[in-house]
């Protein structure tokens, strides 16, 4: 989860702490370049192949862990 969230940090390129528990409509740089980055980092890092409907329902960043894990 640590790199996880290093890989989230830097994506998001946020002034504030990215925890597992911080909810997504709460980072203002959680947009769509960000959900491109979030794909692409998935793809190379994870050897996932996402797609942006398989977390359309996350609501924080360790729902977004999680399900990558799933996958």
């Amino acid at each position: 989860m640590e790199k996880f969230l290093e890989n989230i940090a830097d994506i998001i390129d946020s002034e504030k702490e990215i925890l597992p528990e911080t909810r997504l409509e709460d980072i203002e740089e959680w947009d769509s370049l960000s959900i491109v980055s979030f794909l692409a980092m998935a793809n190379v890092e994870y050897g996932k192949n996402l797609r942006k409907v398989d977390f359309a329902g996350a609501e924080t960043i360790r729902d977004l862990y999680d399900i990558l894990m799933r996958k």
